[in-house]
């Protein structure tokens, strides 16, 4: 199927071709046309699978009939980050449409925003809170929108936004249509749903599982050892861009001045940053810039970045489906990518959780002198069996194009894993 099929204007075509969109992910090619038709959406789909421009290109075609100037699409978000790259959607795809879109979120000016609101604007998108203040203080009008998405509707709920959602819904015409996308479907979102959309169609790529291009490998550590072991992969391991996670924004600011020191180029982003700190970072490890960026959560919903070839998480998620989401950075648009998890005697709980998540693609990874020994991992709630390779388990690059600091790389893909199995290893 090509883009063509879905008979969208010829200017709107012209975006999609800009952008460099060749065939439609799965739930483009089923979204886009009951969008198009008018029907409510609830779409679950994995991070990194297309979900923006399935509702993008619709709205777009939509609003390229009728009156300009009023608010007719409202797109809300639980991140800055996240309605940033919408607009940014909006303005490539929509670049010959002529509608105007806008961004409103706390963490800036609210002054500009209210001068911007004054102009003509069709299309917002919008963070739940700065938009309750512009609702507030009368400064925005949305009696005019004709389309509500609710984006990252788990994490708007783990962010504790959806008291804000339903006030704000309050304030939009009861005769509208509702777009209801997210990667995980916990109950209370299946609840709002079921409270804001009519007749849905239910659209589900796969499961709620990561993306099937990432692989996944954990590594035993000691907590003390963890920098240690940050530190050995990146000087070892053949990658592009990476992205770090880790649980506090204290630790994410630290982990960043430290691996600076010894000669990596790494920004980091958290939520102790202003909003032009928050998207220098970003840039500059979208444009190669910075090679590493070590973030909190607040990046895993927010950071769409088709080069980056790790996901490290330095301490674990809170639960699995924030683990579905840190590692939907890479993998994305079916490019292979590498999930790289730190776990310790604390996570235990969790690491049975993700191992039935992830089955036989759970691999586990020794670092001589940096992971803890094999038989350590019967305290995580499971048992494995020693695979032995040369050189320690790792396979050495030759030489190559590579800065003075990685003298030797490594690749993860074979080399000494041990896969997690739920029964006793068999006897010869």
């Amino acid at each position: 199927m090509s883009f063509e099929k879905f008979k969208l204007d010829e200017k709107i075509l012209a975006g999609v071709v800009a952008a460099g969109y060749r065939k439609p992910t799965p739930i483009q090619a089923q979204s886009i046309p009951p969008i198009m038709a008018g029907k409510d959406i609830m779409g679950l789909a994995q991070t990194g699978t297309g979900k923006t421009a399935a509702f993008v290109l619709p709205i777009l075609q939509r609003l390229m009939q009728g009156q300009r100037g009023p608010i007719r699409a409202l797109i809300i978000a639980p991140t800055r980050e996240l309605s940033e790259q919408t607009h940014e959607a909006i303005e490539q795809l929509g670049r010959k449409t002529g509608l105007c879109s806008t961004t409103i979120y706390g963490g800036v000016s609210i002054s500009n925003q209210i001068n911007r609101l004054r102009s003509r604007v069709d299309i917002i998108s919008a963070c739940p809170g700065r938009l309750l203040d512009h609702i507030g203080r009368g400064t925005i009008d949305l009696s005019s929108v004709e389309v509500l998405v609710l984006d990252e509707a788990d994490h708007m709920f783990d962010m504790g936004f959806l008291p804000d959602v339903r006030r704000i819904v309050k304030h939009l015409p009861a005769k509208r249509q509702t777009l209801l996308f997210s990667a995980t479907m916990p109950g209370e979102i299946r609840s709002l749903a079921d409270d804001l959309l009519r007749d849905p169609i239910h659209i589900q790529i796969g499961d709620s599982a990561p993306v099937m291009t990432v692989s996944h490998t954990f590594y035993p550590v000691q907590t003390e050892q963890k920098t240690a072991l940050l530190k050995d992969i990146l000087e070892k391991t053949d990658t592009q861009s990476v992205l770090v996670f880790t649980r506090t924004k204290s630790r994410a600011k630290s982990l960043a001045e430290q691996l600076n020191r010894i000669g990596h180029k790494v920004t980091s982003l958290h939520g102790n940053l202003t909003q032009q700190k928050r998207k220098q970072s970003l840039d500059g490890f979208r444009d190669g810039r910075y090679e590493v960026m070590i973030a909190t959560d607040i990046a895993a919903r927010g950071i769409d970045v088709t080069r980056i070839s790790h996901v490290i998480n330095y301490d674990m998620p809170a639960t699995a489906d924030a683990y579905t989401h840190r590692i939907g950075r890479t993998g994305r648009a079916m490019k292979t990518g590498d999930a790289f998890t730190f776990i310790t005697g604390q996570d235990a709980e969790l690491l049975h959780s993700l191992k039935k998540l992830l089955g036989e693609k759970l691999q586990y990874q020794n670092v001589e002198g940096l992971t803890v020994s094999p038989s350590a991992s019967d305290s995580m709630g499971t048992r494995t069996a020693q695979l032995t390779r040369p050189n320690n388990g790792r396979k050495l690059f030759s030489s190559r194009a590579l800065s003075s600091r990685r003298p030797n790389q490594r690749s993860f893909k074979d080399a000494d894993r041990m896969s997690w199995s739920s029964r006793a290893p068999q006897a010869a």
